[in-house]
């Protein structure tokens, strides 16, 4: 069995001198994915934003340090308060209205904190 490799130029009709190569059977896909990086460009203050989603309240957990656990954190969270919740794109975002709370739980964790928005 022979070996092929295949490159992006002989594989479209492109003249241009694109031969990096894409995949081998060799060693199979050379194209390397990015992986996403969380920069933290937070000030050190953790803030407590409300929205409202189909009629009950949603509170978003933002500026959380990179350094932290956050599924641990989220997952402490949801069971002292009793509700659910995810964490999307480095936001905990827990499924209950109460700020104040979730405010006293995590200075515990010596987080600072502020609530912010109305």
């Amino acid at each position: 069995m022979s070996k092929k490799t295949y490159s992006s130029n002989s594989l479209s009709n492109n003249s241009s001198n694109n031969s990096r190569l894409v995949y081998s059977t060799e060693t199979g896909r050379i194209k390397t994915t990015d992986s996403a990086t969380v920069v933290d460009n937070s000030d050190g203050i953790v803030r407590l934003f409300r929205e409202s989603r189909k009629g009950s309240g949603v509170t978003l957990i933002k500026g959380l340090p990179v350094e932290s656990d956050i599924k641990t954190l989220a997952k402490l969270l949801k069971k002292k308060l009793g509700v659910g919740g995810s964490i999307k794109d480095h936001v905990i975002e827990v499924q209950t209205d109460q700020r104040e709370k979730i405010k006293t739980l995590l200075e515990a964790q010596g987080l600072v904190v502020k609530i912010a928005g109305g």
